[in-house]
């Protein structure tokens, strides 16, 4: 029997030996790798991860200390040592375990965790609460190097540094997020590894010192004057400078040396920061070359590393051609990410007009801000981010892009329903928070020819801001562009029973059940909104043409239903169909689509009983 098989609990983990736990590594990455084949997720920082979480869980018991996660998608090998080794099977499956710290599943998860740089803020609230309710626990924020870039993660240091509470924050420096780590802290971070092994030369001096005449006292004599001998050997890092007493930088894959200096930090009763460096996708050779491959995969072969699907054109494909192509006739144009040129389609941009592409790092409100100081001064920016992620520079399209008018395009990519990554990753919100933007034009295209269109527009006609919502992946049956500046909504299908109005790649379901419907001999109009920001409805109006019974689908959370059922109720009986008020848990979309009655069977049974039938 494994070792890794006899692990349930921090317990187990105390009675290993060193050697036991160099087996366990190995057996950790086996398995991390045999079962993340069968599901997919994320392989490359977790694989990263399996010696510093094995000295965590050792030192600490999850079960009452606080281990609270940054981003969390490197939680699996926490989760495998607390219980949930038999759950892999369900790893990021409709029903069963989550790819990230998820409170109600264990005891042992600290803190929800899906979007970076809070992990630092949350931990120092449960520390300051442990002071207040006069609590004996240990406080442990992991954080990684592209996560540490994000402003509220320098909110989080700045107060933990002078706030006296007891506290560890595990900086994990890997040189990578999802794409290669950008800005001023990623250079320090840097320098701060090439520098002198400051911890190592201690305890190599102190050695030699035991065993020279006279040595004691030299020791005693170092000891008390340690700061400045540091300080004239190694220059101090920006966290010393606020405060912490900063441990590092260690090897993130030598086990022992971690667990000694996890329980001196704990021994220190104070806040500190321990830098790790580790090796994204160690252990797995094709990881190792392939980090971003390796960072979130489908289904693969563990033998080879090779997907076992390839895939198709994507939406976010369709943005990075079209945006190389505009950039190309005006010079003005610009593109902006957060920490994600390859997730967005920008790596051709980049590579081509490497000077006008801005990766700020983690900084989605920067990101907004910053495009707005661009527009001001007559440039074209165009800021690609998720949706989820866009959620974090609300304030900043408020203030800094639509107050001013400017022209900002928002490349707001993954909207609606992304499928395994779960609650903190759908991009459900934005059509609600966005139409609340003064001025700010909301286009849905249904197909990556009418992205292209839209964005054409957007750059070249239109002089204010803009943002294009897109799903993640690519078409459906739908593929052409009808949309023009002027068409609000647009009828794919003409019917005189009863509609369905819905918008973006939705579509495709409700094609697909007015032909159901059409079979059973119900005609129905299929009507989709293009333009999600108007309060004028009359274009819609129009194109239901007398229709009474509506079901309008959107694949959102307070998206524009309410809007539209205001305004056009009094002569038209409308029926929602949403993802509702509460949190849309993780699967995939087609299960989700079922769930809460978005599939087309779905869609064609609720407008049956719409109708009576």
């Amino acid at each position: 029997m494994s070792i890794l098989e006899n692990i349930r609990s921090h317990r187990d983990l105390e009675n290993l030996t060193p050697k036991d736990r160099t087996v366990l590594c190995r057996e950790i990455r086996e398995f991390l790798i045999s079962q993340v084949s069968q599901t997919g997720g994320h392989v490359a920082s977790n694989l990263g991860v399996v010696e510093l979480t094995v000295a965590i869980e050792t030192v600490f018991d999850t079960t009452k200390d606080r281990l609270v996660f940054d981003v969390g998608h490197q939680s699996y090998i926490h989760k495998m040592l607390t219980g949930r080794q038999a759950e892999f099977a369900t790893l990021r499956q409709f029903g069963g375990m989550a790819g990230f710290p998820k409170p109600s599943e264990s005891v042992t998860d600290a803190f929800v965790a899906g979007h970076a740089s809070s992990s630092v803020s949350i931990a120092l609230g449960m520390a300051r609460a442990r002071t207040m309710q006069k609590e004996d626990y240990n406080v442990i924020a992991l954080i990684g190097d592209g996560a540490a870039t994000g402003g509220l993660a320098f909110e989080g240091l700045n107060d933990a540094s002078v706030s006296n509470e007891p506290m560890i924050i595990i900086l994990n420096d890997n040189a990578m997020s999802i794409d290669r780590n950008v800005g001023g802290m990623a250079s320090h971070l840097r320098q701060v590894r090439t520098k002198v092994r400051y911890l190592g030369m201690k305890q190599h001096t102190k050695e030699f010192l035991s065993k020279v005449p006279g040595g004691k006292g030299i020791s005693r004599f170092l000891r008390s004057t340690k700061d400045k001998v540091r300080r004239m050997l190694l220059s101090e890092t920006i966290f010393e400078s606020m405060g912490f007493t900063y441990l590092g930088p260690v090897n993130g894959h030598d086990t022992e040396k971690l667990i000694f200096l996890l329980q001196s930090a704990k021994d220190m009763n104070r806040p500190v920061v321990l830098h790790v460096t580790t090796e994204k996708g160690r252990g797995y050779a094709p990881a190792e070359e392939h980090p971003k491959l390796f960072h979130g995969i489908g289904k693969f072969d563990p033998a080879t590393g090779e997907p076992l699907s390839s895939s198709a054109p994507s939406f976010s494909q369709a943005f990075g051609d079209t945006i190389v192509e505009l950039a190309d006739k005006n010079e003005k144009l610009c593109g902006i990410t957060a920490a994600m040129p390859g997730g967005t389609g920008l790596l051709d941009f980049k590579k081509i007009y490497p000077n006008r592409l801005f990766d700020v790092g983690i900084a989605e409100g920067h990101a907004v801000s910053m495009a707005g100081g661009l527009a001001k001064q007559g440039m074209i920016p165009v800021v690609a981010l998720y949706s989820t992620f866009l959620q974090r520079a609300y304030d900043m399209i408020l203030q800094d892009i639509c107050m001013l008018n400017l022209h900002v395009v928002l490349a707001v990519d993954r909207a609606g329903l992304v499928g395994e990554d779960g609650e903190t990753h759908h991009g459900i919100y934005d059509v609600g928070f966005l139409r609340q933007a003064p001025g700010l034009r909301i286009l849905a295209p249904a197909s990556r020819e009418e992205l292209k269109k839209m964005l054409t527009w957007a750059v070249e006609e239109q002089s204010g801001p803009v943002a294009i919502r897109y799903p993640r992946g690519g078409d459906g049956a739908y593929t052409d562009a009808d949309w023009n500046a002027e068409k609000t909504a647009i009828t794919h299908r003409q019917g005189k029973d009863g509609a369905i109005v819905t918008y973006g790649s939705l579509v495709n379901n409700a094609l697909d059940a007015a032909n159901i419907l059409a079979e059973q001999g119900i005609d129905i109009s299929v009507i989709r909104l293009a333009d999600l920001s108007s309060n004028d409805f009359s274009n819609l109006e129009n194109e239901m043409n007398g229709i009474t019974n509506v079901v309008f689908a959107e694949e959102a959370s307070s998206g524009i239903y309410d809007a539209v059922a205001s305004e056009l109720g009094e002569n038209h009986r409308f029926t929602c169909v949403d993802l509702g008020k509460q949190y849309v848990p993780h699967g995939s979309v087609a299960q989700l689509y079922k769930k809460y009655g978005l599939d087309v069977e779905s869609l064609a049974q609720k407008m049956k009983e719409v109708l009576g039938k």
